[in-house]
């Protein structure tokens, strides 16, 4: 079952925007989703370990990712709750690994496009980390408090946000365009939402 956020178990918040440069109506972020080779998650961060694509017993499609959020390893089990072209939700009860154990982490996925104009649209990344009771037991054990928990993840989780995102625009728009990935990644201008602020930059 679903653990909802509130200020009592929340860790972290990211939300970053990429362009793609490409029509609305030829991206579809479900088919880029779940059929991403590993080869193309790895090269869209250098945190990003490997990935797979399987399914739950009773036939849902789920996203096997494997990447270091700040100092933990994380395996993110990413069952598709919503799978559109325009719209994915996808949310895992990842295993984190640090030097002090391992623990529970419920992380929500949520990936978005809306259009621009004819031949533009957005890409919103957003991620959303909840502490589990294993979470919270774990921090009792270490004697971590939930304030500091959740700086320490926020930071990395936002870092991490923003070196992917405009790399899995680039993915998503080669994807439309021509039907492929591992194509060149076409960097250019980007503007990016990260938790209600708007900044623009040119790489």
């Amino acid at each position: 079952m679903e653990i909802l956020q509130t200020p009592e178990n929340a860790l972290s918040h990211s939300s970053v925007s990429a362009i793609i440069n490409a029509p609305i109506e030829k991206v579809n972020i479900a088919d880029w989703l779940l059929n991403l080779p590993d080869a193309e998650y790895q090269r869209c961060s250098t945190q990003h370990i490997g990935a797979a694509i399987s399914l739950t017993f009773d036939g849902k499609p789920v996203s096997l990712n494997v990447e270091t959020i700040g100092d933990a390893l994380m395996v993110q089990h990413y069952i598709a709750d919503i799978y559109r072209p325009d719209y994915c939700r996808m949310l895992s009860i990842s295993d984190s690994i640090t030097k002090n154990g391992r623990t529970k982490v419920q992380v929500l996925w949520e990936l978005k496009v809306t259009e621009i104009d004819k031949n533009t649209c957005l890409y919103t990344n957003e991620i959303h980390a909840t502490a589990t009771p294993e979470m919270f037991e774990y921090m009792k054990e270490h004697g971590i408090n939930l304030a500091d928990a959740a700086a320490s993840r926020q930071a990395a989780s936002d870092a991490h946000n923003h070196e992917e995102t405009p790399n899995f625009a680039n993915s998503i728009e080669n994807k439309a365009l021509t039907g492929q990935y591992n194509q060149p990644f076409k960097y250019g201008h980007y503007s990016y939402i990260s938790n209600d602020s708007i900044c623009l930059f040119t790489e």
